[in-house]
């Protein structure tokens, strides 16, 4: 590794692909071999090996993170008139997933620490019309299921957990997934467990919603040709669920290495910066993201930019307060700690590959910066 960096990508996967190319390849050349490309061997096997993984009884892959919340919410039955409590710091993915069986998204404010959903804000939003809570596990960072499972038992509430940026993560012995109705999890590349194309599953261990998942994802089928409910298009594909597979194989030690590269960040900028991510105390933080907050965010992330080294904004605007959304009422000022993490958060480069050698050099602008 050079002494002078130029460059520090927000993320880069190239290392990965490189080592998994030709494992990968050769169950391409297999599947193709086969003549299996939806449904097949490798898919089934994936959700088994999933389920597993995750502690929970069955396992059912979908085409991607959204359709596996709004399957997840179809298969329990939420649907119009229904309303869902859920954060507003988060992917829109979340809420447009209420939205599209017909149900209503509320909002709940989040805490400050942790960036996930505040259990004592939602006691505060359930109504005679809440249905479910839809907690997000956000950044690799477990909500609190514990409390979350207590309020849904004393309001008969399901919970579908987003765990879309999560997978891997624990609270003490239970891993995401594995506690709510359904666990709902995105396989998109930039995930701590990522294909290269979309796709999703769902975790439960509710077997009478597994059979009814199994027809929502093939449009509502019973039997070839034969359907008595309106479903949709939402199959994971044998190449992308062979990739899967290998890459499951080494997810601990990929959830390890994000771990380190997170310590590494926190040491250096703990004094530095407004507040640095921490861990869930007996749990496992999967660190999908290594989001910060800082004061000047702004300036920081231009000075970051001109030094070429990549960051986001993850995510700079509630989904209270967006332009959708307007008709539901909310006003600036309601959910105050989410508003306030848009307005300072910022995500730095993390993968399981990033040199130490980036990290430093990262953590070395910032430090330049406030100085």
């Amino acid at each position: 590794m050079p002494d002078v960096i130029e460059k520090v990508p927000y993320l880069d996967l190239t290392k990965e692909f490189s080592e998994l190319e030709k494992e990968w390849f050769q169950l391409v050349r297999t599947t193709g071999a086969q003549g299996s490309f939806i449904l097949g061997p490798n898919v089934k096997a994936f959700e088994t090996e999933v389920a597993n993984y995750i502690g929970s009884k069955y396992a059912v892959s979908v085409a991607n993170g959204t359709d596996a919340l709004m399957l997840s919410l179809r298969g329990l039955g939420i649907g119009p008139g229904d309303e869902v409590i859920t954060s507003p710091y988060t992917f829109f993915a979340t809420s447009e997933s209420i939205n599209m069986v017909g149900a209503t998204p509320v909002f709940a404010d989040i805490l400050p620490g942790t960036f996930v959903i505040d259990p004592e804000s939602i006691r505060q939003k359930i109504s005679k019309k809440t249905k479910a809570i839809m907690p997000v596990h956000l950044f690799g960072y477990p909500a609190n299921m514990a409390e979350l499972k207590k309020i849904a038992n004393e309001n008969n509430l399901k919970i579908i957990e987003d765990c879309a940026q999560a997978f891997g993560a624990s609270n003490g012995k239970h891993r995401v997934g594995s506690q709510g109705d359904t666990g709902c999890f995105s396989f998109y590349p930039t995930k701590v467990l990522g294909c290269y194309g979309d796709g999703g599953i769902i975790t439960t261990s509710n077997k009478e919603l597994v059979e009814h998942l199994h027809k929502l994802r093939n449009h509502g089928a019973v039997k070839p040709f034969v359907h008595d409910e309106i479903g949709t298009n939402s199959r994971l594909d044998e190449v992308q669920a062979a990739l899967l597979r290998i890459k499951l194989k080494r997810i601990d030690q990929a959830i390890n290495n994000r771990n380190k590269v997170a310590a590494n960040y926190s040491k250096q900028l703990q004094d530095v910066l407004t507040a640095v991510p921490v861990g869930p105390g007996n749990g496992i933080h999967a660190y999908n993201l290594y989001t910060v907050r800082a004061e000047n965010r702004d300036a920081l992330r231009q000075h970051l930019t001109d030094n070429n080294v990549g960051t986001s904004l993850c995510y700079p605007q509630p989904l209270h307060l967006q332009p959708v959304y307007s008709e539901l009422g909310y006003q600036t000022g309601d959910l105050p700690v989410s508003e306030a993490t848009c307005d300072d958060a910022l995500s730095l480069p993390v993968y399981p590959d990033m040199p130490k050698q980036y990290v430093n050099h990262v953590c070395n602008l910032i430090i330049d910066f406030y100085k």
